[in-house]
């Protein structure tokens, strides 16, 4: 079955441990795993390992308390248990009924990996996490086809504003939607000139425009 796969990062997700430790350590956190009991209102137990070598004291800024489970050489392994509450970025992204593939966290943000069979699904999670958190940008959005038949799509670049067209490529130049990311919105914001804010306002409004394009069509 053709499809599509997203991620969509989240800058600043409120009240997330793993992003909260993420903004502290060198390191990306790669491995989270997350297990949310079937009743309503019911616990959610997260899992995520830090490398080796990215220190971390221990403890955060964020709700709940980390338990350390285990440390060795490759990595130092956390739990912490939450109540669900619906309104933790992952949750937002499962109650539109579409699964996370992979929860991933660096420099205080979360990368959020999923896969839709329509366009239009991405659009929506996009929305609903833009109603409750800022600096939500879609980073990769790759399609899959069951055969080798394509269905290329024309965007018009003069759609784009000549400033958006400038951040966009500022942006791929210094590398902030690779991952590992070769800069954050900071670094990418300062090469700007620009208020961290106002980048991931036009970086926004950009991916947008590309996006209804390609809906559109």
């Amino acid at each position: 079955m053709s499809g599509f796969r997203a991620t969509v990062v989240v800058d600043d997700p409120v009240r997330c441990p793993v992003a909260d430790v993420s903004a502290t350590v060198d390191e990306p956190i790669d491995s989270v795993s997350r297990t949310r009991s079937t009743a309503e209102g019911g616990t959610v137990v997260e899992e995520f390992g830090i490398p080796g070598d990215a220190a971390f004291e221990g403890e955060t800024s964020a709700d709940p308390e980390l338990t350390p489970v285990q440390t060795n050489e490759r990595e130092s392994v956390y739990r912490f248990e939450r109540e669900s509450t619906g309104d933790c970025a992952c949750e937002i992204v499962e109650e539109t009924g579409t699964p996370i593939t992979s929860v991933r966290a660096q420099e205080g943000s979360l990368l959020l990996s999923f896969r839709t069979v329509e366009l239009e699904e991405i659009a929506e999670i996009v929305d609903d996490l833009r109603e409750r958190f800022d600096g939500v940008l879609v980073e990769d959005l790759t399609q899959d086809h069951e055969d080798d038949s394509s269905d290329p799509v024309i965007v018009d670049r003069e759609a784009l504003t000549a400033r958006q067209r400038e951040i966009l490529e500022t942006a791929h130049e210094m590398g902030y939607f690779e991952y590992p990311k070769g800069a954050n919105a900071t670094d990418v914001a300062e090469e700007l000139g620009v208020a961290r804010s106002t980048f991931t306002e036009h970086l926004a409004a950009a991916q947008t425009k590309l996006m209804d394009a390609i809906l559109e069509s």
